[in-house]
């Protein structure tokens, strides 16, 4: 595996390719991550993964500073993974002087869910995709990214920021790594205690049960469906959880969905000090 800090570096490696496949990451990686590497590498003739703690998606109250950073274990998974390339910028290198120029995807995706609890996220997720893929297929014809299905709606709306921009990439989704009991990998699991780690899966399953409540409603789905999220939301609740939202969305656009559409189900919900998000494809 190839370890490169630059963009120079980057475009001169890459030049030789003709589609690369890429797996942006902020590092800390688990299983999931490297399910994504694993799958780039299906798809392009290089496989790149970079890890950047990107400072524009955090909030000022968020943990930018203390987010895990494990460079050795990282670069150790990402080789027996089978990983070509790592692309480790320092952020004097991916933002030279102030970003000032934005990517600001559509309010009517980025606002909602995560992004209503998260003001700004959606900005600072687009704009570091962004330049990250300018500094990844800047040198070749195109290629593929792949993102987990974990980040629902982040998967979305880089779907529709590379469609808007007409950038020669294709957007590969790949299905959430879930440890044995259910609970959907993160990076940030590792802030659970033994006993919220224990307790931690009852999000999956709280989503399953709202997913299951939301299809037998059938065509009273528009109807019932503020009930069936607001009781969701108390039993979490009574579990100790603060839940900022257990929601069924239409697949197509996060947005409230009407019988016969292709549903989702999406929750976030804090246990002790670590928010956990996860969601389900209704079939």
């Amino acid at each position: 595996m190839q370890i490169v800090n630059t963009i120079a570096e980057l475009r001169l490696i890459l030049a030789g390719h003709r589609k690369p496949a890429f797996v942006p990451t902020m590092g800390n990686l688990h299983e999931g991550h490297l399910d994504l590497v694993r799958l780039a590498k299906q798809h392009g003739d290089v496989s790149v993964a970079s890890i950047f703690v990107n400072r524009l998606q955090f909030l000022p109250h968020e943990d930018f500073a203390t987010y895990p950073r494990t460079w050795q274990e990282d670069c150790a998974k990402l080789r027996a993974a089978g990983c070509d390339v790592l692309f480790t910028p320092s952020e004097q290198e991916l933002y030279p002087e102030p970003q000032t120029f934005k990517v600001h995807p559509s309010p009517e995706l980025a606002d909602i869910l995560e992004g209503h609890f998260r003001p700004g996220f959606f900005v600072g997720v687009s704009t570091v995709v962004m330049k990250l893929f300018s500094c990844v297929f800047g040198s070749v014809p195109g290629g593929v990214a792949v993102f987990g299905k974990k980040d629902y709606q982040q998967l979305m709306i880089i779907r529709s920021m590379v469609r808007q921009f007409a950038m020669p990439i294709e957007i590969i989704a790949a299905e959430t790594h879930r440890a044995d009991d259910g609970l959907a990998l993160s990076s940030r699991n590792g802030y659970l205690s033994q006993t919220e780690r224990a307790e931690a899966v009852q999000l999956s399953l709280a989503l399953k049960q709202l997913a299951r409540e939301a299809s037998a409603a059938g065509a009273l789905l528009e109807t019932q469906l503020p009930e069936l999220e607001a009781k969701a939301m108390t039993r979490l609740a009574a579990r100790g959880w603060l839940p900022d939202y257990l929601t069924v969305r239409r697949h197509a656009d996060l947005q409230p969905p009407k019988p016969g559409d292709a549903l989702v189900a999406l929750g976030a919900a804090k246990l002790g000090d670590t928010r956990l998000i996860d969601n389900l494809e209704i079939s």
